[in-house]
């Protein structure tokens, strides 16, 4: 669910808007216990299914479409509610009533997992209408890892090459995906986009505060930072799937265009013209979901998907550390040391106090584009092997 998860700043503030203004300690404590209250309660919806049903693939799509579906709609109601909200004022019934709307948008998709639920036990109840084939226990050639990558050359002289799981259909562990190049790259490319990309939210409102945008307006930049987030996270895959399919184009160019854009948009934040803010946090909010879309895909694409998990998790580990180098060793230091040049002030205002701090986390995303350039050159046998085969399979 990355479509709800990216709008999920933009839902709470609404929640907050209407039930928790003014009461920010009250509105803490539901943050605290809400989402692990919601979580022990609907665990018990969670099975694993093990069964392998390639007849009822098509009717999961559509259960899939549905959720993506949904996801859209909610976001189409946020931004309509932000435009409301920026247009007219609301009364607390007013308030109370588009709130619920949204609570019930967002819990339509419990009614499509029902349905699929019900789905799923009437084809287990139902006969197959394929007969099993067994396999021939004597057609299965046993596999010899030590003679598996061994190429014998014109001279009888063997020749031992790279393996990767692209090449195998092996999946890497962590450890083994740690030893090779690719990881590191990732990981480095990661680090410059997601640090710098979360490094922005972390201080949007004080960026807002010392470019004079109102408290209302920097509370818009936030919800709409998070539904450019939900765009990014949601198209990306979509974009990089038909051009990988159709076009051949590799998954990580996608990785570096969105990290080029996304120094662009750190220059615009530099800058500090009128409005810069608005078109800044579009372009990086976009770019900023686009890298969680694409970073777990191109990570089950290069190191295989069995311990895709843990391979991912690990490389997510650049996020808070991007953000706190970016954020607190960069932005943070530059902004006090700003401030401390403005006599008889408690803040700091003016487009300078954040202009050189954007202009660094502009050269670290163009340094994480060049990063990921490198990663697509690198592995881009690779991913003429894959869109080779995706090819044939369809």
């Amino acid at each position: 669910m990355q479509g709800f998860l990216g709008l999920s700043a933009a839902i709470i503030i609404q929640v907050y808007q209407t039930f928790f203004a003014g009461k920010p300690a009250t509105f803490l404590l539901m943050l605290a216990v809400a989402p692990p209250l919601l979580t022990l309660l609907l665990m018990f919806f969670v099975r694993i299914d093990h069964t392998t049903q390639t007849q009822s693939s098509d009717q999961d799509k559509r259960y899939l479409n549905a959720f993506s579906f949904i996801s859209v709609i909610v976001a189409a109601y946020l931004m309509f509610l932000i435009f409301l909200n920026n247009t007219v004022v609301l009364p607390h019934w007013g308030r109370a009533l588009t709130l619920a709307l949204l609570l019930l948008l967002i819990a339509s998709p419990l009614f499509i997992a029902i349905k699929a639920h019900q789905h799923h036990l009437q084809t287990l109840q139902s006969p197959l209408k394929t007969p099993l084939i067994k396999e021939d226990p004597e057609s299965v050639k046993p596999e010899n890892p030590a003679t598996d990558h061994v190429n014998v050359n014109a001279n009888g002289e063997q020749q031992h090459k790279e393996i990767t799981s692209a090449d195998t259909g092996e999946d890497l562990n962590l450890v083994q995906a740690m030893r090779t190049l690719n990881f590191w790259l990732l990981f480095v490319a990661m680090l410059c986009g997601l640090g710098s990309g979360l490094a922005t939210i972390n201080n949007i409102s004080q960026i807002g505060e010392s470019l004079g945008y109102t408290a209302r307006e920097r509370s818009t930049m936030v919800s709409l930072w998070s539904i450019w987030n939900f765009l990014g996270r949601f198209g990306a895959g979509f974009v990089s799937d038909i051009f990988m399919h159709k076009k051949g184009w590799p998954r990580p160019l996608f990785m570096t265009i969105t990290l080029a854009t996304m120094a662009a948009g750190h220059v615009m934040i530099a800058l500090g013209f009128q409005g810069n803010l608005y078109v800044a946090l579009l372009l990086v909010g976009v770019c900023f979901g686009s890298q969680w879309s694409l970073m777990p895909t191109i990570t089950s694409e290069i190191f295989g998907v069995k311990h895709m998990g843990t391979i991912y998790n690990t490389i997510a580990v650049a996020n808070p550390l991007g953000s706190y180098i970016l954020s607190v060793r960069v932005i943070g230091y530059i902004y006090d040391r700003e401030e401390s040049l403005e006599v008889g002030s408690s803040s700091c205002n003016g487009a300078h106090c954040f202009r050189l701090s954007f202009f660094i986390l502009a050269a670290v995303s163009f340094a994480g584009a060049m990063v990921a350039l490198a990663f697509m050159v690198k592995t881009r046998a690779q991913y003429a092997r894959i869109i080779r085969r995706k090819m044939l399979a369809a």
